[in-house]
C-alpha cells in the first residue's frame, strides 16, 4: 500500500467514525465538534484527490463557516432543547434510514462504470454547469437558508420582546 491509500483509509475511516459520534452524542455542542472534525477530514481527502479547490471551499466553508454558525446559534438561542434536560441522540428509526440510505448509496456507486485511469472533470465545465445552468437555482437556494436563518431567529425570540431564559436561570 502506498502513503497516499493509508492516508485516504485513515480519513475515511475518521470521517466515517466522527459522522457516527455525531449521531450518537447526546449534546448538541459534542455533536458540532465532532461534525467539524468530519468536516475537517473531507477537506483533507480532497485534497488528498488532488481536488484543492473543493478541499478549500469544504475547509472554509463547511469547516470554518457552518461550524461558527452552528455554534454562534447555540449561544444566542437558549431553550430548552439545547439543556442537559434535553436527550437527544438517534433511535431505531434514524439507523434504519441511515442504512437504508447508505446501501441505496453503495448500489448506485457499485453500477456505475469504472474508469482504473481516473476520469476529471475539467473545471471550467463544472463552473459554467453549476452558475450558468444551474445558476438561478443556487441562487434560490442561497435565498431559501437565509430565509430559515432569519425564521430561527424569529423564533427564537418571545413574541413580547422578553428574553428568552433557560430553565433554571
Amino acid at each position: 500500500m502506498s502513503l497516499d491509500e493509508i492516508l485516504f483509509a485513515l480519513l475515511a475511516g475518521t470521517s466515517l467514525v466522527t459522522a457516527v459520534l455525531a449521531l450518537l452524542a447526546r449534546e448538541i455542542v459534542h455533536t458540532i465538534m465532532w461534525i467539524a472534525i468530519l468536516f475537517v477530514s473531507l477537506g483533507l481527502i480532497y485534497f488528498l484527490l488532488e481536488a484543492p479547490f473543493l478541499g478549500v471551499l469544504q475547509l472554509a466553508v463547511y469547516a470554518g463557516a457552518v461550524t461558527i454558525l452552528l455554534l454562534f446559534a447555540i449561544m444566542v438561542v437558549k431553550k430548552r432543547i439545547f439543556s442537559r434536560e434535553a436527550v437527544t441522540g438517534i433511535g431505531i428509526t434514524s439507523v434504519l434510514l441511515s442504512v437504508a440510505t447508505a446501501l441505496l448509496l453503495a448500489g448506485n456507486a457499485l453500477s456505475l462504470p469504472y474508469n482504473a485511469a481516473g476520469r476529471t472533470y475539467p473545471t471550467p465545465i463544472l463552473s459554467q454547469s453549476l452558475f450558468l445552468d444551474f445558476g438561478a437555482w443556487v441562487i434560490i437556494l442561497g435565498f431559501v437558508v437565509l430565509s430559515a436563518l432569519v425564521g430561527a431567529v424569529y423564533l427564537a425570540k418571545e413574541s413580547r420582546g422578553r428574553p428568552i431564559r433557560a430553565e433554571g436561570e
